[in-house]
C-alpha cells in the first residue's frame, strides 16, 4: 500500500485534461526542477503504479485521458516525490531479486547491489550440498534476503533478527505474501543475542553509514531511510565488528557468513574479520560495478 505523505510534501493541482502522456511529462518537468535524479523515469513508474500498467503500457496509450480522481492522486504522488521522498515509500513497493516486497519508511528500501548476499549464499549451499541448511538474516528489515533463500532453498531453516519490530512486521507480511511465511521465523533481538546456532549460513546487511557522513548523503537516503538501520557507529564497523564476534561462535564446521559493506570498508572489515575468527578463511567479494561489497568467512572443520 502507498504511504501517508511527508509533511514537507505540499500538495500540487494537476492541470485540467491530462492524457498519459501529458502527465508524464509534466510531472517529469516538476521533478527535474528538484533535482530529482532519473526525473522521466520516476514520473513514469509512478504513473504506471497508479494505472496498474507496466511503462510499455504507458507508450502504448499516450492519448489515455486521467480521470479526475486519477490526476489528482497522481499530482499527490508527484509531490511526495518533488520532496524527494523515496519512490518505493510512495508506491509502498521495492524489487528485489525478482520479487515485488512492501516497504515501509520503516525499513531500509532493498538494494539490487545486497542481491550480491543471495547470489553468493545459494552458491555456498549448492556446493556444500546441505539439505536443510540452518540460515540466519540478521538485520532482516523488509525480509528481502530471508524470503529470497526461503524461495529459492524449500529445505532451509531460516530465521530474520531484526532489533526493529515495525521492521518485523513489515518482513513477516512480505513472507506471508510470498508463500514462505511459515518456513521463517521471526525473532526480535539485538544481532545474534538469541541464537546460539550452530548455523550454517549467517547474513547481514547491517548498518555501515557513519554519522558524518549523513549530511552528505542524498536526501532520499539520509532524510527520509531509518537512522537505525544506517548507523554504523563512528566508523560505520560497530555493529559489524559484534555480529563478527558472535560469527566466530555461531557458525556451524563449514558454514560462512556474508556482510555487506561500504565500497570504502574493505580493508578495515578485512581486517576485523581476520581478528575476530581468526581459525576463518577470510575474502574480500566485489560487486559488479568492481566495489568491494561482501566480506566473506568461512569456517574451517567441514
Amino acid at each position: 500500500m502507498p504511504q501517508p505523505p511527508r509533511a514537507d510534501a505540499p500538495d500540487l493541482a494537476p492541470p485540467p485534461g491530462l492524457t498519459v502522456a501529458a502527465a508524464a511529462r509534466w510531472a517529469a518537468g516538476l521533478l527535474a526542477e528538484r533535482g530529482v535524479p532519473e526525473s522521466r523515469l520516476d514520473a513514469e513508474l509512478l504513473l504506471a503504479r497508479l494505472l496498474g500498467w507496466d511503462r510499455a503500457a504507458l507508450h502504448a496509450h499516450p492519448d489515455r485521458p486521467l480521470g479526475e480522481s486519477e490526476a489528482r492522486e497522481y499530482a499527490h504522488w508527484v509531490a511526495r516525490r518533488r520532496a524527494r521522498e523515496p519512490l518505493p515509500y510512495i508506491t509502498g513497493v521495492a524489487a528485489f531479486y525478482g520479487l515485488e516486497l512492501a516497504v515501509t519508511p520503516d525499513v531500509l528500501i532493498p538494494r539490487p547491489e545486497t542481491e550480491l548476499l543471495v547470489e553468493l549464499a545459494l552458491g555456498h549451499l549448492r556446493r556444500a550440498g546441505l539439505a536443510r541448511p540452518l540460515v540466519a538474516d540478521v538485520g532482516t528489515g523488509s525480509g528481502a534476503i530471508a524470503i529470497a533463500l526461503a524461495r529459492a532453498l524449500p529445505g532451509a531453516r531460516v530465521l530474520a533478527v531484526d532489533l526493529s519490530a515495525a521492521a518485523l512486521r513489515v518482513a513477516a507480511a512480505n513472507a506471508r505474501r510470498h508463500g514462505v511465511g511459515a518456513r521463517i521465523g521471526f525473532w526480535q533481538g539485538d544481532l545474534l543475542a538469541a541464537c546460539a546456532g550452530p548455523l550454517d549460513l549467517l547474513l547481514a546487511n547491517l548498518p555501515y553509514i557513519r554519522p558524518d557522513e549523513r549530511p552528505g548523503l542524498e536526501p532520499e537516503v539520509g532524510v527520509h531511510e531509518p537512522w537505525l538501520a544506517l548507523d554504523g557507529g563512528p566508523d560505520g564497523l560497530a555493529l559489524v565488528r559484534r555480529l563478527l564476534r558472535q560469527a566466530a561462535t555461531r557458525l556451524a564446521p563449514g558454514g560462512l557468513a556474508l556482510f555487506e559493506i561500504g565500497a570504502a570498508q574493505g580493508p578495515a572489515a578485512l581486517a576485523a574479520a581476520r581478528e575476530a575468527c581468526p581459525a576463518a578463511a577470510v575474502s574480500l567479494r566485489q560487486d559488479y560495478a568492481g566495489l568491494d561489497r561482501v566480506v566473506e568467512i568461512h569456517a574451517g572443520g567441514a
